[in-house]
């Protein structure tokens, strides 16, 4: 696998380490965005029991401000026993799988969390840090980008507020309780004993938390800078929409200025300062434009970001903000659906949820951009944030790699909680070039079709036009055949499967943009290849769809052959944990992935890579290891974009098959040992794909994601291993136990192998860290422990030769 690479745009840092604080600040008078991931500690507090919450319940602290009473709160409680963790951080991937006979347990994923388990649904996180006193006068904000869920916070036993979803992210001004040249205590509690989904969700500060630090005159927090372009011919425009905050005790002036730069830093643009006059804790806003000529265009293959860089300039000092933005257009028509720059795109979509092996919902930025990048290999163009607003990391791996969102929020809900949460969403997002279109729900079957639902999705649709005007949206309907309600506002109609009612709706609708916003939901296991409802595993073919869905094959051929239909998102690109089907128990996530919870393929990654890329795609499923099936007849499936395919077993031919468009070949063969190999002609071009019976497993081969690591402490590799036979063939049907370890300078952070049925642990346990092969491969992740020392990876089985896999480390990044 080639290496993933990525930009990102920080604010400087200036981290000082003073025993078991940090001090932040001393630092010139700009704005400051300083990563406040390291240092937490964490302990489980008790939903039921409130001494073992440390007296939440029973302590009066809400009575006075700053009397945190006998609780942990306190700035001096003694935390000195408490687990030391680093954000992102996820304590359920952790806790053990508990049969439960509980619908909510069984979709999430039966981990021991949630209401039933009140021993393990309150986590408590402290952290100790200080501020340079030279910063006194500054504002400061305490930033979380997502904790799941319900959330309290305090700092210095003061309560600062809270945040009831556990996907829309938190802000909190600090600057009146900071301590500012002594220590400070950040403590906060969150409660996921409620769940938000239906899905794995996690528990936890599992983002990323920021202090951000800036004048009293300044750019607005949340949304302060909206960057938007339009192009005609050679000429772009770049709209910078700016506002600034005054939170000085008296006037201000102000001026605002803003330039852009190329990705190496050059300065292409520039506009003049506009003047702005601000009473005390009143704000203003300035529209500057900027004339970019021969702009180079943001799009999937070629996605070039510039920087929009705003400057805020108020009695001497500045603020500054930098944006990254692509220069494209998006136009979505009822006819010939969705172009970008204007060429005709139709959407090979994945719906996603948010976790993966070994880490649960704690990504490492890295992983974001793995991801994104195995999707962009398959041929997907399209991606769905199902169904809740996205880590802010991951729309920076679309935005740098080239891949199309649907930004989706967690409720179809106008109140203040989840309308509020959309107007964030919008705020937050709408410079990520990615984004393309914004979805205001999913499948509300208790009022989609009502008045209710109407009403609703009106105000909705009105915010979001309001808040950016430069996009439209759609609603994911899960009822093809009712056009009421949601449906008859609603700017672009969203089916959720249903496709057989889709030409009706099209005839009947024939000015409203269609888009599948669900398709498919084909359920196999990688490397099965027949049923076992014994350990819950379904067959590895594109065979096997639950009653309200199709296969991947059935979709793709209505969406292949209507212009107007803008194409869809498959359910899922990833397996996921929870929502097990059709099994429950020992199933524990689901098989609807177009590949597994490490991102292994499945057979029905092939069939997408076949019609969604111009790749040459020869694939043969299943494997050649089925002892104990000689003389019997295997299903044998071959997905190619190649004209005709002619299938050999040991030599002999089994037969020659046209492909069919958008279509699959299949062939049944008695098994025997040796070798099935197909060859096919593509324009004329040979290809040739073969599985053989292989040996026993043998030695292990490690393949690494990257070479190098940044030495910031944060960034991973994902590390895929396999056993091979004597001949250094792939053992596809290998399951021994694997031990992993690494030297100083890395550590393990998760393991997986891709089974929707193990319930070995994702996190070391008193054994080490180990996990089973399944079909032959398992995942380890492993992050740079932020001393710059290259580390040693190995791997060792019994009966195997162990294999070791050298990292290095980049310094320039090593605080």
């Amino acid at each position: 696998m080639r290496p993933i690479g990525y930009y990102r745009i920080l604010f400087p840092v200036l981290l000082i380490t003073a025993g078991f604080a940090r001090v932040y600040g001393q630092s010139p008078a700009g704005r400051q965005r300083l990563n406040f991931d390291n240092g937490w500690k964490f302990h489980l507090g008790h939903a039921t029991d409130p001494h073992r919450d440390f007296n939440y319940s029973i302590a009066n602290i809400l009575a006075k401000t700053g009397d945190a009473a006998n609780t942990c709160i306190r700035i001096d409680f003694d935390d000195r026993s408490w687990q030391t963790v680093q954000l992102p951080h996820d304590w359920a991937v952790s806790l053990p799988f508990e049969h439960v006979d509980n619908e909510d347990v069984d979709a999430h994923g039966y981990h021991a969390v949630g209401g039933l388990f009140p021993e393990n649904s309150i986590g408590w996180y402290r952290k100790i840090f200080s501020v340079s006193h030279t910063d006194s006068g500054r504002r400061f904000v305490l930033r979380f980008d997502g904790i799941f869920r319900d959330s309290k916070v305090w700092i210095n036993n003061c309560y600062l507020g809270g945040e009831f979803s556990g996907y829309g992210g938190s802000a909190y001004d600090i600057t009146d309780f900071i301590h500012f040249g002594d220590s400070n205590a950040v403590v906060v509690r969150v409660d996921a004993s409620q769940y938000e989904g239906w899905f794995y969700e996690g528990a936890g500060i599992y983002r990323h938390a920021w202090l951000e630090s800036f004048p009293n005159v300044h750019v607005a927090e949340l949304g302060g800078v909206f960057v938007h372009t339009t192009t005609t011919g050679d000429q772009s425009v770049v709209t910078v929409e700016t506002r600034v905050v005054n939170q000085h005790i008296h006037a201000a002036n102000a001026t605002v200025s803003a330039y852009i730069t190329d990705r190496d830093g050059n300065k292409i643009a520039q506009c003049p300062e506009q003047s702005l006059s601000l009473a005390t804790g009143k704000d203003g806003s300035v529209t500057q434009s900027l004339n970019v000529v021969h702009a180079r265009l943001w799009s999937l293959d070629d996605p070039y970001l510039y920087r929009a860089v705003v400057l805020v300039r108020s009695g001497g000092t500045v603020d500054s903000v930098k944006v990254r933005f692509g220069i494209r257009t998006i136009s979505i028509d009822k006819d010939k659906g969705l172009s970008l720059n204007g060429q005709p795109v139709k959407v090979h979509g994945v719906c996603c949820h948010q976790d993966h092996a070994g880490v649960g919902s704690a990504l490492p930025d890295y992983l974001q951009y793995y991801r994104i990048q195995l999707l962009k290999e398959m041929g997907v163009n399209g991606y769905r944030t199902s169904h809740n607003p996205p880590t802010p990391e991951l729309l920076d791996a679309c935005d740098s790699l080239g891949m199309l969102v649907l930004d989706e929020t967690r409720l179809l809900n106008s109140g203040p909680e989840y309308g509020g949460e959309f107007e964030r969403l919008i705020l937050r997002d709408r410079n990520h070039p990615s984004v393309f279109m914004w979805s205001i729900g999913n499948e509300e079957w208790a009022i989609q079709e009502w008045n209710m639902g109407k009403r609703i999705a009106q105000t909705q649709i009105l915010r979001q036009q309001e808040l950016d005007p430069t996009r439209t949206c759609t609603y994911a309907a899960n009822i093809g055949n009712v056009w009421t309600g949601v449906n008859e506002v609603i700017p672009v109609r969203g089916f959720n499967y249903n496709l057989s009612g889709l030409d009706a709706y099209r005839t009947a609708h024939p000015n409203q943009p269609v888009i599948g916003t669900e398709v498919a939901s084909t359920v196999s296991t990688r490397g099965i290849y027949e049923k076992d409802t014994v350990n819950a595993y379904v067959p590895d073919y594109d065979s096997v769809a639950p009653d309200w869905a199709s296969t991947a094959e059935s979709w793709w051929r209505i969406a292949a052959t209507r212009d107007w239909f803008m194409g869809g998102f498959a359910w899922t690109g990833f397996d996921y944990r929870g929502e097990p089907t059709p099994f429950s128990w020992p199933d524990i996530n689901s098989h609807f992935g177009i590949m597994d919870m490490c991102g292994f393929p499945k057979t029905v990654y092939y069939y997408y890579q076949s019609w969604w890329t111009d790749k040459d795609v020869l694939h043969i499923a299943p494997h050649w290891n089925r002892k104990g099936r000689e003389g019997k007849p295997v299903p044998v499936w071959v997905n190619t974009n190649a004209d005709n395919v002619e299938l050999f077993l040991n030599g002999k031919s089994l037969g020659k098959k046209d492909m069919p468009r958008n279509g699959h070949l299949e062939w049944m063969v008695n098994y025997a040992l040796g070798k099935l190999e197909a060859v096919a002609y593509k324009k004329g071009k040979k290809l040739t794909a073969m599985v053989e019976t292989t040996g026993e497993p043998y030695s292990i081969l490690i393949r690494p994601s990257k070479q190098k690591l940044e030495g910031d402490g944060k960034d991973a590799i994902v590390f895929n291993i396999s056993a091979v036979d004597r001949q250094g063939r792939e053992v596809p049907d290998a399951q021994n136990l694997l031990h992993f370890s690494v030297t100083k300078g890395g550590k393990i952070i998760g393991v997986g192998n891709g089974n929707p049925s193990s319930h070995e642990r994702d996190k070391c346990t008193e054994d080490g860290w180990q996990r089973h092969l399944f079909n032959g491969r398992c995942q380890v992740i492993v992050q740079n422990d932020s001393r710059p020392t290259n580390f040693t990876f190995t791997v060792t089985g019994d009966g195997l030769q162990p294999a070791q896999a050298e990292v290095s480390i980049d310094p320039s990044k090593y605080q």
